[in-house]
C-alpha cells in the first residue's frame, strides 16, 4: 500500500475541487467526497428510495458508481488524467435500504502508466457490502 505519501497538497485539493465541480454524476447520487490523498480517496452516500431495485434491495449499480466515485478519486489524485482499463466486484451483503455507505479506494501499486487499486465499500456499521479491484491506466496529459 501506499502510505508514505502526503496527506494533502494543493495539487490534491486542486483535484478534489475539479471532481465535486465536474462529476455531476455523483452529485445527482448524493456522493459526497470526504477524503483525497495522494493514491487514496474516500467517499460516502445515504441510499434513498430510487435506489432500490425490484426486490427492495440497493441496487448493484449505486454500489458500483459510488465504489468507481473513489478509484477515479485515488488514480486522478496525482492531477494526472487516469481513466479506468477495468473493475471486478464483488458483492458480500446486502446494506439497509436506507444506510451510509462509504467507500475506500487505495492504490496497491502505481506505475508509470498503470495503477492498481483495491475499494471496499462498507456500511454505516462498518460490514463489508462490497469489495474491488480497479486497473487504471494513466494518460501524459495533466488536468490540474
Amino acid at each position: 500500500m501506499a502510505n508514505s505519501k502526503p496527506e494533502i497538497t494543493d495539487e490534491v485539493a486542486a483535484v478534489a475541487n475539479f471532481m465535486v465541480e465536474r462529476d455531476l454524476f455523483a452529485e445527482q447520487l448524493g456522493i459526497q467526497l470526504e477524503e483525497l490523498r495522494l493514491g487514496r480517496c474516500r467517499a460516502s452516500l445515504r441510499l434513498a428510495p430510487s435506489m432500490l431495485n425490484g426486490h427492495g434491495i440497493p441496487h448493484g449499480a449505486v454500489l458500483f458508481a459510488l465504489a468507481d466515485f473513489a478509484f477515479a478519486g485515488a488514480c486522478n489524485s496525482y492531477g494526472r488524467t487516469a481513466v479506468a482499463l477495468s473493475m471486478d466486484i464483488h458483492f458480500v451483503s446486502s446494506p439497509r435500504p436506507d444506510a451510509r455507505l462509504e467507500a475506500v479506494a487505495e492504490e496497491v501499486r502505481l506505475g508509470r502508466r498503470t495503477g492498481l487499486y483495491r475499494i471496499s465499500v462498507t456500511d454505516d456499521e462498518n460490514t463489508v457490502v462490497a469489495e474491488l479491484h480497479g486497473m487504471a491506466y494513466r494518460k501524459k496529459d495533466r488536468f490540474i
